[in-house]
């Protein structure tokens, strides 16, 4: 029954999301370009023509893939260092080894989480969120196209690592942070057109 909920939900996020590229892509065509969101002009063409594209976006994300790394080796050290305190704190109050492993694992765990909870104010997400609202700028866009897909990386990088390292730990905080960085972009870009095309048919009519 979960399983059958969790797939529903899965396919009524894909649904969503599709819908917003579409009406989104509708917004373009009635503002016209000179309101296209210019940021969302640097897309995969511009990240693969082998030359300055290609050099900003390698920097771009392999600085926020080791700032990632940073915070994920940040909780994976604070779970090693508890559980090793709370091992050797074990056996000396006589417990069995496995009962020693089991509150190690326990401790480990509420320490990853408290060191988790610290890291997510260190500038990785925040980072990312800067550099993307920079880069509209960079390309000619607006400070309100900036905030939108800014404030959505912000929110897809969080979003994104909570639901990794839930799944996969480290690894998964790793990749759920890369996707969800980008996938926030994508979100604030295309909730920045639908923005705008609203804005022109009100201001039309």
């Amino acid at each position: 029954m979960d399983f059958l909920k969790k797939k529903v939900q899965f396919l009524a996020f894909v649904a969503a999301i599709i819908a917003l590229s579409i009406i989104a892509e509708k917004g373009r065509h009635v503002v016209g370009e000179k309101g296209l969101s210019h940021s969302g002009m640097s897309t995969f063409l511009n990240w693969f023509d082998m030359s300055y594209g290609t050099l900003a976006f390698s920097v771009k994300e392999s600085v926020k893939l080791y700032i990632y790394n940073i915070r994920a080796a940040h909780v994976e050290g604070a779970r090693n260092d508890a559980m090793q305190s709370a091992f050797l704190y074990a056996e000396r109050q006589g417990m069995s080894k496995s009962a020693s492993t089991k509150y190690a694992k326990k401790e480990g765990d509420k320490a990853a989480k408290l060191a988790s909870r610290k890291a997510k104010r260190i500038v990785g997400p925040i980072m990312s969120s800067g550099w993307d609202f920079f880069e509209v700028v960079y390309y000619g866009g607006t400070f309100t196209e900036g905030f939108f897909k800014g404030s959505n990386t912000l929110v897809g990088t969080y979003a994104g690592g909570f639901f990794g390292e839930h799944k996969l730990g480290r690894f998964g905080y790793l990749v759920g942070s890369h996707i969800g960085s980008w996938l926030g972009a994508r979100l604030g870009l295309w909730l920045h057109d639908v923005a705008n095309g609203l804005y022109f048919l009100l201001h039309s009519l």
